[in-house]
């Protein structure tokens, strides 16, 4: 049985190569569809650099804020790979090594100066617990902090691991309308609906389409009845500001 409060998670993607615009994060996408799948809410996502102060002050306000905290990144071997350190001091626990993860690290042989860099990974703040991947190098969780790798295909095989250990509510649904209408007709008629269900979230995009200016309207809710509702409304709206309905 799944709750009527909403759950809600905030995604820290770490790395200064997200914010150099060296890589592409594809990351944030994959995991709000598979946490709205088990209702789950991400709220807020936030690009942080690799520094040690500004990881740790957000690592401990999200985790402060949110049901769950989900990051990306930061958890290879290098000297720029801080993130079990900051997790570790933003809640004021002691970085040790993982015996389980060591062993598994150790299967492959590696001179000593490579073996010790890939090491690093072995670490976990005290009473971690992993976040298991049959695939590979595992991910480690502290309260409701989870940490996984940034490279797409690990933290894909991380987060399919991690979503059996986590309680959703309700997942949120949506409907879309699109239409050849602008969003200044419908706006006022938009803004009455939405103070009228305010447990829908309303929204509208505009686009161009052939030299025509429309707008798509999406609403995002939990309840498929209201959001059934929600649709034909939406399109009675479209009708009466002279709009012309698209096949969404």
């Amino acid at each position: 049985m799944t709750s009527e409060t909403p759950v809600t998670a905030c995604v820290l993607i770490i790395g200064d190569e997200i914010l150099s615009g060296r890589t592409q994060d594809v990351n944030l996408a994959h995991i709000a569809t598979e946490l709205n799948e088990i209702g789950i809410q991400v709220s807020e996502a936030h690009v942080l650099p690799d520094d040690e102060a500004i990881l740790v002050d957000n690592i401990r306000k999200a985790s402060e804020r949110f049901d769950y905290v989900i990051t990306t990144g930061g958890i290879g071997p290098t000297h720029d790979d801080i993130t079990a350190d900051c997790v570790a001091k933003a809640f004021g626990r002691e970085l040790e090594m993982n015996e389980e993860l060591e062993t598994l690290l150790r299967r492959r042989e590696a001179p000593p100066e490579i073996m010790a860099a890939r090491l690093r990974m072995a670490r976990v703040p005290q009473g971690g617990e992993l976040i298991r991947n049959p695939n590979g190098a595992h991910g480690f969780r502290v309260e409701n902090v989870c940490v996984l790798a940034g490279i797409p295909r690990v933290m894909r095989d991380m987060l399919s691991g991690l979503l059996p250990t986590l309680k959703g509510a309700k997942p949120v649904r949506s409907r879309t309308v699109t239409a050849f209408v602008t969003e200044s007709q419908i706006a006022g008629p938009l803004g009455a609906l939405q103070q009228a269900h305010p447990s829908i979230s309303l929204g509208s995009y505009p686009f161009s389409r052939d030299g025509r200016y429309g707008t798509s309207l999406v609403a995002r809710g939990t309840d498929e009845a209201a959001l059934d509702n929600i649709e034909s409304t939406l399109k009675s709206l479209v009708a009466d500001a002279g709009g012309e309905l698209l096949d969404s």
